[in-house]
């Protein structure tokens, strides 16, 4: 039986922990971003979006990608 708990997802806290895995920084990711995306994204200002969970979805898929991660849904 299915818990009708939902579990908040820290996404500041996730893109850590995806930084961390591959010895990147903010500043790095926050250049990539901005490559990918064409929108220019500050180490501050994504630090900023992170804290106070504004970042689009899409956002975090470009994230993923650049970080080498998959995006994925699945069914529970």
């Amino acid at each position: 039986m299915q818990s009708d708990k939902i579990t908040k997802i820290d996404a500041k806290k996730e893109v850590k922990i995806l930084l961390s895995k591959k010895a990147w920084t903010m500043k790095m990711l926050a250049e990539k971003l901005s490559e990918a995306s064409g929108k220019y994204y500050s180490p501050q200002n994504l630090n900023y979006r992170l804290s106070q969970n504004k970042l689009k979805l899409y956002e975090m898929g470009y994230i993923c990608q650049i970080l080498g991660f998959k995006l994925e849904f699945i069914e529970i």
